[in-house]
């Protein structure tokens, strides 16, 4: 099948390459196409006869979207607008994915597909107003939600926590949980829906659930890093955007569950030690 990974550059792009290699890919960012742009995507699909769009791209900076909303609304309510409309308008398929923040975090047991969300960041609801967009635009559609997304590539916590080793000791938030998810994971996730039509909702995260400060234990564990992890609470470490308390993600489809989020940072280390052997 011949699919537009939308977005490959970024990180989840570049995994989706590797998931997604026994495809015909046709891979677009910025600048070359301008995924906001009507015309641009229009041309682009008859242009290339693509079968079916990934949609990779979004605007990620959670704390940025507080002050950026004319940035958050492009990146994560206009371009999947823009793609679920020019799709529809083809009979194609559109797979789009979204986030652990469309929930408020007030849960005690992961959410499911079919919880109600309830976004309390800019984030949060520009993430969810792109579902809907798209959604109401296109009814060949996969929603995939994920949670903590970080690779060996790009800007994400986990090179975040590696680089700030350095100091000696590193202090974490340790009461926001949620489902760190290894980027090839998701992307092998989101392959296993190719050439279905069971379209709608769907989680996938890192099985499991720890904090951020579990996670840099881990991380740091994995590699052998020489730092010492102090933990902290939210109200210790303010940032602009407030952070859902429990944001875990648990699926129906349990045949599409991702691997622990353990096996995640496994994977994550052995790949980043063969990049910088």
């Amino acid at each position: 099948m011949k699919i537009l990974i939308a977005g490959a550059l970024g990180q989840l792009g570049r995994a989706l390459q590797t998931s997604l290699a026994g495809h015909e890919l046709v891979l677009r960012d910025l600048p070359e196409l301008d995924l906001a742009d009507s015309a641009q995507v229009a041309g682009c699909l008859d242009e290339t006869g693509a079968r079916l769009v990934v949609n990779a791209a979004a605007f990620t900076d959670v704390d940025a979207a507080e002050a950026d909303a004319a940035g958050a609304e492009r990146g994560n309510v206009e371009i999947p607008r823009v793609l679920a409309e020019a799709t529809a308008a083809r009979d194609l398929p559109l797979i789009h994915v979204s986030t652990d923040y469309v929930f408020d975090g007030q849960a005690d047991t992961p959410y499911l597909e079919s919880d109600a969300p309830a976004p309390f960041n800019a984030y949060g609801r520009t993430k969810l107003a792109g579902e809907n967009a798209a959604r109401s635009a296109n009814p060949k559609h996969f929603i995939v939600r994920t949670a903590w997304l970080y690779s060996t590539g790009g800007r994400n916590f986990a090179l975040t926590m590696l680089g700030a080793a350095s100091r000696g000791e590193v202090r974490v938030v340790d009461d926001q949980t949620g489902c760190p998810t290894y980027a090839p994971h998701l992307a092998d996730g989101i392959a296993k829906l190719v050439g279905g039509d069971a379209y709608g909702i769907y989680h996938m995260a890192g099985a499991g659930q720890t904090t951020w400060y579990g996670l840099t234990r881990a991380l740091y564990e994995a590699l052998d890093v020489d730092c010492r992890v102090a933990p902290c609470t939210t109200e210790e470490f303010p940032r602009p955007a407030p952070r859902p308390r429990f944001s875990a993600l648990a699926t129906a489809h349990t045949d599409l569950r991702l691997p622990a989020w353990e096996n995640g940072v496994r994977d994550f280390a052995a790949d980043y030690r063969r990049q910088h052997a």
